[in-house]
């Protein structure tokens, strides 16, 4: 990059600063907070830059004010709309509010219901329309075309990325020795901006995107070296479920970034878990992704590094789905099948045996007709709670030694 204050996107630092103007008083400085438990295990200091904290609850609010806050007059008394699974829709509501224009928001089937309530409770019209985000995207641009509303793109507008870009100053501001930037990445716009800013004032820095496998559109478009849109998409983080790169942010990505890497559902479970326990911090599937790919390979990152909660707002049944799915992804949810004999007191027998090696029971079935059984056997399914694979491995090892036929 011979210019560090020119990209292919027609985003300059210049313009980050500039929009860094346009948000002071609208949206906070989010806290970073060194995370102990993740320096250990990455071998150096590891902080979270918190825009889960953020006005709405998502880093959203800052690209979404700066756009409709450059608007003409004509143009804010036509109203402005928006796509968007809910941290956008949120950011557009907010912003539109508080310059006093009118909002209309498209949302996917499905958008979690909180995302959409406070969508509402920011003075949005909210619209559900079509399975994927892109589904409601053609619907904005319908609505546009027809009442004269300027459209806000959730990640693809000069403004969009310019404002995203502030976290970027904020990061290199509060870790001034960060030598990784670890971004929760779906269509590119939060991306985009961190890595304009941070290449623009120290380019020996990595910035390093990531996507849920799921929704993984950028590493088969940068592949091909144009936004290519993914066939289908299945993952829980909607926050990043985006199934093609936008046109501006898929320049910066290529012209600025240094790698995208993909985590499992099951890594974004643990991750969301241990953010939970470990932190304290309440995030999204998609906001905890950063922190995903650092227990996925921790030995992968220059240190000190610094992971983006990008987001917090989760449905709180989805979250109890989610931290059970990440404490059984860390083997701390058992289930085995023990034969044991149909005999007085033998399930009795098993549960002490459960019990003196520190495993919580959590539900209890008994089978009694399996061709596998003998005639004086009783098929027992147990849930149990452990402290992890380890102990999990303990439990088994102890009731083989006690005779009975284990089966996970």
């Amino acid at each position: 990059m011979s210019d560090p204050t020119a990209t292919g996107t027609g985003v300059t630092l210049d313009d980050i600063r500039a929009a860094r103007e346009v948000l002071r008083g609208v949206a906070i400085e989010t806290p970073m907070e060194e995370s102990r438990w993740l320096s250990a295990l990455a071998g150096g200091p590891v902080s979270l830059k918190c825009e889960n904290l953020q006005r709405t609850g998502s880093f959203k609010a800052r690209g979404a004010y700066v756009r409709i806050s450059r608007l003409s007059e004509a143009e804010r008394a036509h109203g402005v709309v928006a796509a968007s699974a809910g941290n956008h829709a949120q950011g557009v509501a907010l912003a539109a509010s508080l310059i006093g224009i009118p909002s209309t928001v498209f949302m996917p089937e499905g958008a979690p219901i909180p995302k959409e309530k406070a969508t509402r409770a920011y003075g949005a019209d909210v619209v559900f329309h079509g399975r994927y985000l892109e589904d409601a995207l053609v619907a904005a641009h319908a609505f546009a075309a027809e009442t004269g509303a300027t459209l806000i793109h959730p990640f693809d507008h000069v403004d969009v990325v310019a404002g995203q870009g502030t976290v970027g100053l904020e990061i290199l501001e509060q870790v001034p020795e960060v030598e990784t930037v670890i971004v929760p990445t779906g269509g590119g716009g939060l991306l985009a901006g961190i890595a304009i800013a941070v290449k623009a004032l120290r380019p020996d820095v990595r910035v390093i995107g990531v996507q849920a496998e799921g929704a993984a559109a950028f590493p088969g478009s940068l592949a091909q070296g144009v936004p290519v849109p993914l066939p289908s998409m299945k993952t829980m983080a909607d926050g990043i479920a985006v199934g093609r790169p936008g046109d501006i942010t898929f320049a910066a990505v290529r012209d600025h970034v240094d790698e995208i890497v993909t985590v499992s559902e099951d890594s974004l479970s643990r991750a969301l878990l241990a953010l939970v326990e470990r932190a304290k911090m309440v995030v999204e599937p998609a906001g905890a992704a950063a922190v995903a790919a650092i227990l996925d390979r921790p030995d992968a990152f220059r240190t000190p590094t610094v992971a983006l909660l990008s987001g917090g707002n989760i449905d709180p049944l989805l979250l109890g789905k989610v931290i059970r799915h990440g404490m059984a992804a860390a083997g701390r949810y058992l289930n085995l099948r023990v034969c044991i004999p149909d005999t007085p007191g033998g399930l009795a027998t098993l549960l002490g045996e459960v019990s003196s090696v520190g495993a919580n029971v959590l539900e209890v079935v008994h089978e009694r007709i399996s061709p596998s059984l003998h005639l004086d056997e009783v098929e027992v399914h147990l849930q149990l709670e452990t402290r992890g694979e380890p102990h999990a491995e303990q439990v088994k090892g102890r009731l083989r030694e006690r005779g009975y036929r284990v089966f996970d």
